[in-house]
């Protein structure tokens, strides 16, 4: 796990974007696992500013997302695909059909696990991911693997915890119907994804990033598991670093790594 820090949110999703800038870039079919939720937002609207600048293009690329709520319609305003088409899809040159995002607006138990197969069958058939984006809750969960699920697990139905309803609240109106389920890529499908970036930013993330990156490998902190992938970066800002006992390390450790890249040893 290679751990990033920098002074700023704006500071972290450059970083991000530069990352996959160079994924899109660098493969003729690229394929991008993306999140949902506010700390992806900047990230989304530097590449949209990139990508009407001429740097890239979206047009041999696949994505998928890591969830959806159960229960709403795909055109519903907290629905994710609404939300990944208003902050990116709508505003660059991807094939729509290239977008995936779990159909879960069914309330059938059966049709919703067949769903959870086929996406996770979808994945396996384009390749496999070449970097997944990730967020961080603040119970440690990443997508929607709450606390004590299974490191093993792949897509599928997801009871969200009680912590988790209450963090994502604040978008749905009083009495309006809120999902307390949801579909979700399993831990075991983004551990497979071939490079991963997780942003955190802010104070209130900064207990998950410490248990995430310092604290012992399990379930508990479903992102711990993040220290066994071989490519995974872990993205923070100076808030989000706060709690980290080994900061100044981690910083040490970026300013060699840049040194080393532009042949400057001493």
């Amino acid at each position: 796990m290679q751990v990033i820090i920098l002074p700023t949110p704006k500071d972290v999703a450059l970083y991000a974007a530069n990352r996959v800038v160079e994924v899109v870039t660098k493969n003729t079919n690229p394929v991008l696992g993306l999140a949902t939720g506010s700390t992806p937002i900047a990230l989304y609207n530097e590449l949209v500013s990139r990508h009407r600048a001429g740097e890239f293009s979206f047009q041999n690329t696949k994505t998928f997302n890591l969830d959806e709520y159960i229960g709403i319609a795909e055109s519903h305003p907290q629905s994710y695909r609404t939300f990944m088409n208003r902050h990116l899809f709508d505003l660059v040159d991807i094939d729509l059909s290239n977008t995936y995002v779990p159909l879960a607006d069914s309330l059938d138990p059966d049709v919703l696990a067949r769903n959870a197969e086929c996406y996770e069958s979808e994945i396996l058939w384009t390749g496999g991911v070449d970097l997944q984006i990730l967020g961080i809750g603040v119970n440690g969960h990443i997508g929607f693997n709450e606390p004590t699920s299974s490191f093993a697990s792949r897509t599928r139905i997801k009871t969200l915890s009680k912590s988790t309803v209450e963090a994502n609240k604040r978008f749905f109106a009083e009495g309006e119907f809120q999902p307390h389920l949801a579909i979700t890529m399993g831990i075991g499908t983004i551990l497979s994804s071939k490079s991963i970036v997780l942003m955190a930013t802010g104070k209130g993330k900064a207990q998950a990033v410490k248990d995430m990156i310092e604290g012992p490998l399990t379930s508990m902190c479903p992102a711990s598991v993040l220290q066994q992938h071989e490519k995974a970066i872990v993205i923070l800002d100076e808030e989000a670093a706060s709690l980290l006992a080994l900061h100044e390390y981690y910083v040490w450790c970026e300013e060699k790594r840049l040194q080393l890249q532009e042949g400057k040893l001493i």
